[in-house]
């Protein structure tokens, strides 16, 4: 398979790796993305992939809670300009409010918003705004009370990165709090349990070969038991405490985990969205791919 600039550029944005390595790590899975990531964290070569490192699009995340119920939703447009746009915050707002009646995005594109549905609300404000709009996706979740945060806020519930948690027992402040961890950390998911099992087996085989490959490498190798008892489960084990919300260390107060935090204030934490503009979308940009295609000629 060929390896083109733009694979080369989009690992290096997703993995901060080095362009000439992440041209070896294409070159030597074949092409295959993903095992492209592996690749380079089994060398050391990179950290693991997040969708967040890939974010291009622009747009807004409106964020809306009523009673039990918070909702999340994204709405992109072509220029991060639009966002400032009164017109674009106030369609946001309005589907993202229109969203606590439904549970999922395509009943939310033919919900009614002023006589007619979300979707040809978002028709109009192209022909008004004069960008291309695109009602991406929504989220929500539900319990005894649900907190919810924007971090860089473009107006009240509006901005780049949406939060939600949703709690067992009566919120007295922490929620927020915790909404704002979420915002800071990005956590994978919930606990272990919650997470897929796709990605578990992803970071097992990483950190299995990485264990081997160090070993192999070492003046003094461990036994293989030792490799396998110890200090493999010993990287999934931090790999979990890093990744998972629960398990997390509470940034206000890293002496503690959040669901250590959650008990303290008599809630248990049901669920979370963390929403940012764009993210898993790419964007070019043609300089650096220029650079890219340079770096592979030689």
């Amino acid at each position: 398979m060929t390896i083109t600039a733009q694979m080369v550029k989009e690992l290096r944005e997703s993995t901060g790796a080095g362009m000439m390595d992440a041209k070896k790590a294409l070159t030597e899975v074949g092409g295959d993305m993903e095992a492209a990531v592996d690749w380079l964290r089994t060398k050391g070569l990179a950290k693991a992939a997040k969708k967040a490192d890939r974010v291009a699009a622009e747009g807004l995340v409106g964020v809306a809670v009523e009673g039990g119920k918070g909702v999340a939703v994204e709405v992109n447009s072509e220029t991060d300009f639009v966002g400032k746009n009164a017109d674009f915050q106030a369609l946001v707002r309005n589907i993202t409010k229109t969203a606590l009646g439904v549970s999922a995005i395509d009943a939310l594109k033919t919900a009614d918003l002023n006589g007619k549905p979300v979707e040809a609300n978002v028709l109009d404000a192209i022909a008004t705004i004069g960008e291309n709009l695109t009602l991406r996706r929504m989220a929500a979740v539900e319990g005894d009370s649900v907190a919810a945060y924007i971090h860089t806020a473009a107006a009240d519930g509006l901005g780049r990165i949406g939060v939600l948690v949703a709690l067992k027992g009566a919120d007295t402040g922490i929620g927020k709090q915790i909404a704002m961890h979420i915002a800071a950390t990005s956590p994978v998911s919930l606990s272990e349990a919650d997470m897929d099992a796709e990605v578990v087996a992803r970071e097992l085989a990483v950190q299995t070969s990485k264990a081997l490959e160090e070993n192999a490498a070492s003046a003094k190798p461990k036994p293989e038991a030792v490799i396998q008892n110890n200090i493999i489960p010993g990287r999934m084990k931090k790999f979990f405490e890093e990744s998972t919300l629960l398990n997390q260390k509470f940034v206000i107060n890293p002496d503690i985990t959040v669901a250590q935090a959650a008990k303290d204030a008599g809630v248990e934490i049901v669920s979370f969205v963390r929403m940012a503009v764009g993210e898993g979308i790419e964007k070019e940009k043609e300089d650096f791919a220029a650079e890219v295609a340079k770096a592979l000629k030689g």
